[in-house]
């Protein structure tokens, strides 16, 4: 131990600051997050200085657990509210990607202007998220927004209230997530796509290959590596995506996603809630641990190194 610490002290030294900075900003607070779980802290029961009140909080055991996934609708409707989340974070990863390599192929050619292209697609990334979120809510609005103006113009004489309490307004937040998240996706494939040997290409077509066919079989086994990257960090990101749907449609029912309810548990009501909202966060961590877990599991039976 000795001899292994006097060869490699250097870079134990270099990484000891990144430990400690991950330990007092991530793994604290997330320990004292799962301590929250197991006890009934609030408001009205924490430690309050200002006030000299000190904290009168107990230990519950798994009780915020049982009462969560129990489905009660005065904890959150757990299980509507995850199935709300599947939906969300499916559909705007699998258009993410979808349009994002439809795009990638197109800029991979050669064509006139293709740099101009490039730029203005990734612009959506590079504009802040809350500035987006702030112009498409304009744009969604009911009576003023470009939207509904567009649909009256063609004849839809009663357009949607997108942002209100219906159906439309997770549809609205959808549009706003996939047109935010496509440029990194068309960056990352299109990245995939310039290390794909050309030769493959020019082999297949003199064999006489369809374009779908090298689509196929070069295009998709090429890309495989980037897209089983880029796909589970879209929907961990997503999973977890918190500004746009608040910032465009606040606490709203139709939109309520599980970090989102954990926000409002946690800021809202007379009474904040620390200990529902910290069990919600694990409950969150937990999905996506055990969905990176089969996720990485199904990619080693496809022969990935991940």
């Amino acid at each position: 131990m000795r001899k292994f610490l006097d060869r490699h002290w250097y870079a134990y030294a270099m990484v000891l600051p990144v430990v400690v900075v991950i330990a007092v900003l991530v793994l604290y607070p997330l320990a004292q997050g799962v301590f929250f779980t197991f006890t009934d802290i609030n408001e009205a029961n924490i430690a309050n200085p200002v006030l000299d009140r000190a904290a009168t909080y107990v230990g519950v055991g798994l009780r915020n657990y049982l009462n969560v996934l129990s489905g009660d609708s005065s904890y959150g409707s757990f299980w509507s509210t995850l199935v709300r989340t599947l939906i969300w974070t499916f559909s705007c990863v699998f258009f993410h990607y979808t349009i994002g390599l439809g795009l990638a192929l197109l800029l991979n050619r050669e064509v006139r202007g293709r740099a101009v292209y490039r730029v203005l697609l990734i612009l959506p990334w590079a504009v802040p998220a809350f500035i987006s979120a702030f112009t498409w809510k304009y744009m969604f609005n009911a009576q003023y927004g470009i939207i509904n103006q567009g649909l009256r113009a063609i004849g839809f004489d009663d357009p949607p209230v997108w942002l209100g309490q219906n159906d439309w307004a997770l549809v609205a937040v959808i549009v706003v997530n996939v047109w935010l998240g496509v440029p990194f996706m068309m960056v990352a494939l299109l990245g995939g796509l310039q290390a794909i040997p050309a030769d493959l290409y020019e082999a297949a077509e003199v064999d006489g290959a369809t374009p779908w066919q090298r689509f196929r079989h070069i295009t998709l086994p090429g890309l495989q590596s980037v897209s089983s990257t880029v796909v589970l960090l879209g929907i961990i990101w997503t999973f977890n995506m918190f500004a746009i749907i608040y910032l465009i449609t606040g606490p709203n029912p139709n939109t309520r996603i599980l970090v989102t309810y954990a926000f409002e548990r946690f800021f809202s009501g007379a009474s904040r809630d620390y200990a529902i909202a910290s069990t919600y966060g694990v409950l969150i961590l937990s999905v996506l641990l055990v969905f990176a877990g089969v996720y990485r599991r199904a990619l080693r039976k496809q022969g990935e190194v991940w």
